[in-house]
């Protein structure tokens, strides 16, 4: 077998309580569904996954290492992707306000969403360092194959994270519903969305490697 059953469980069960965990995936995907739905909540959530696939790949390859030990590395991709947030959220801050301007949005399409979810995990450093760190602990080199048990690993924690984003999307994006038959709140929730982004994107420039 290439897992111990124990450790397996174990790994499941800690991936499951750091999936519940509230975090900038979290926060984007509530976001997005309050601001255009269900549809929207869920494809961010996909995105996001999409964007997983990317340090499932780079931690079984050995690339992770590279953030983990360059300094440099890891501040360019910080800064990156803190832009990119503050960028999105800026954009929401700056359009017009009151209900002539909600009732007349134009909704951003579900494929820029998706990329903004996969582009905003993709550079976040934290989440590669993460899977560096968390993985190895639940692999067994004496049972062969790590690099393949670093990717069955990775595919099950990311499957388990975005079944509980997708469920959140749902929520938020029946909540996100009333709040646009609302015109007047429906723009202040457009204003705090914007908010949001541009807090996760400070959030992201300020936290370091530790």
């Amino acid at each position: 077998m290439l897992f111990d059953p124990t450790r397996l469980a174990a790994f499941m069960l800690a991936g499951i309580a750091l999936n519940l965990t509230p975090g900038p995936d979290t926060m984007y995907v509530l976001a997005r569904s309050m601001g255009q739905g269900r549809s929207a909540g869920i494809v961010s959530a996909l995105g996001i996954a999409a964007g997983c696939l990317f340090h499932i790949a780079a931690a079984a390859l050995g690339l992770s290492a590279l953030l983990a030990t360059s300094a440099m590395a890891f501040t360019v991709v910080k800064w990156v992707g803190a832009i990119y947030l503050v960028w999105m959220g800026v954009q929401m801050l700056r359009s017009k306000a009151g209900p002539e301007a909600v009732q007349g949005l134009q909704p951003t399409s579900l494929w820029r969403i998706f990329r903004d979810g996969v582009v905003t995990n993709v550079l976040n450093p934290k989440v590669a360092l993460f899977f560096l760190a968390f993985l190895p602990q639940f692999v067994d080199p004496a049972r062969g194959a790590t690099g393949l048990q670093f990717v069955v690993l990775g595919l099950l924690f990311d499957v388990t994270g975005t079944v509980w984003l997708v469920f959140l999307a749902g929520a938020a994006g029946a909540f996100g519903g009333w709040l646009r038959r609302n015109p007047r709140v429906a723009a202040v929730q457009k204003r705090v969305t914007g908010a949001v982004f541009v807090a996760l994107g400070a959030r992201l420039a300020l936290q370091g490697r530790e």
